[in-house]
């Protein structure tokens, strides 16, 4: 029996219990969240990322959580074009599919993305990850017309104020989707 007065030798004894147990329900609370995809924030999401034979492309956690749980999604009946466009928003790339010309060719873009994407070889890797193997992919990208580059720079003095280049200016984007 422990005596609970004040000043007596098991009172400290207790106390030792007691942030023990209050350290322990601090782990297991950590371990706990992390081992929930719709809460994890570290070591959580690095675990579930090492199952999978690449990272997605995203930098917040937010943005993981919501692309490892895309990858997760992928089964043998996800390869409609609705959930390969929502397994590709999923995992973080800015990226739309569209069924090509002919049976068994599908079109990627990059629809807010001007040019090729800063790297498009990882992106590359993703998508053909994640389309069914039997499927020929086709990129297209998009650049400025000159009457996209007017818009933005209605005279050549505002062009070259901007300091782009050609291919600068051929590449600038405002949020304008120059591919539909």
């Amino acid at each position: 029996m422990y005596d609970l007065r004040e000043g007596a030798v098991n009172r400290g004894e207790l106390a030792a219990y007691g942030t023990w147990l209050d350290e322990m329900g601090d782990e297991l609370d950590d371990t706990a969240r992390e081992m929930n995809l719709a809460t994890a924030g570290g070591f959580g999401l690095e675990r579930v990322e090492a199952l999978l034979p690449y990272r997605p492309v995203c930098s917040t956690a937010g943005q993981r959580r919501a692309a490892l749980a895309a990858l997760l999604r992928i089964g043998g009946d996800s390869f409609t074009l609705a959930a390969i466009n929502d397994t590709l928003r999923g995992c973080g790339l800015n990226a739309r599919a569209e069924e090509g010309e002919q049976p068994g060719y599908v079109k990627v873009y990059f629809p807010e993305v001007a040019g090729i994407p800063e790297g498009f070889e990882g992106l590359r890797a993703i998508i053909e990850e994640i389309l069914p193997s039997h499927v020929d992919v086709t990129y297209v990208f998009w650049y400025n017309t000159w009457a996209m580059a007017a818009q933005r720079h209605p005279t050549w003095g505002d062009a070259a104020g901007t300091g782009l280049s050609w291919y600068g200016l051929a590449t600038e984007n405002d949020g304008v989707l120059g591919w539909e």
